[in-house]
């Protein structure tokens, strides 16, 4: 589990930078796809997501940027696979693997709507505003923190024991191309749901949307859990 946070801390050591463009969460050149482990000091922020675009007004739909979560998830879960790769990189790409696998299972890590009045889309709900200017909370913060912030070992311990089983035949869904269909139709079914109206909000989010967030969350949180110890006992034989 303190593998796994690794790749969110480097966000604010000083000895890793960002890269690319829009304050690094778009790829740019050929260091974006660099898979070299720990001698990369590069921060990779576009690593943590998908941007698949969807519209509800008809609005044309940009390119999916790459790399990004999906098509890494593929690659470390090949380097882990193999017989050949030196152990220091399947060690930095397992701890991307920990963390990505979570990632892709938080809707608005895969979806961003793009409409007529942000034809870019809202990069993942960061442009969908929950409350009046100058504050800065935002839909895909609140969705990555509706079961509170992140704390410690034990607090996590604690949610993971009172969480439910998922499903036994989706948990051994390991294709993560299928993953990401399955968040973007989430994303689709709860996140931009009523009172998240079109366009940039602000919007106010009522107890229910909370609620059933909440449960969406924990459902997706085990989900993730489930598949991604099968992919470990797959890749780690």
């Amino acid at each position: 589990m303190m593998a796994a946070v690794w790749v969110d801390q480097i966000k604010t050591r000083s000895d890793y930078r960002d890269d690319g463009t829009e304050n690094g969460s778009q790829p740019e050149g050929a260091s974006s796809s660099q898979n070299t482990g720990y001698d990369d000091h590069l921060r990779h922020r576009y690593w943590h997501f998908v941007m698949v675009p969807f519209t509800r007004d008809w609005s044309p739909l940009p390119s999916i940027p790459t790399p990004n979560a999906e098509d890494r998830i593929h690659l470390f879960r090949a380097v882990l696979a193999s017989t050949s790769e030196a152990d220091d990189l399947k060690s930095y790409d397992l701890t991307w693997l920990l963390h990505l696998v979570g990632d892709i299972h938080q809707p608005l890590h895969v979806a961003t709507r793009v409409s007529a009045s942000q034809p870019d889309g809202d990069r993942n709900g960061s442009r969908v505003r929950l409350c009046r200017a100058p504050c800065t909370y935002d839909l895909r913060a609140f969705w990555n923190t509706i079961l509170g912030p992140e704390t410690t070992v034990t607090a996590a311990e604690h949610l993971a024991r009172t969480l439910a089983d998922p499903p036994a035949a989706d948990a051994t869904v390991l294709d993560e191309a299928i993953w990401v269909q399955n968040e973007l139709e989430v994303a689709k079914s709860e996140v931009y749901t009523s009172p998240i109206g079109a366009g940039a909000g602000p919007f106010t989010v009522t107890a229910a949307y909370r609620s059933r967030a909440r449960l969406v969350a924990r459902r997706q949180i085990a989900l993730a859990g489930a598949r991604l110890a099968n992919i470990l006992n797959a890749e780690l034989k």
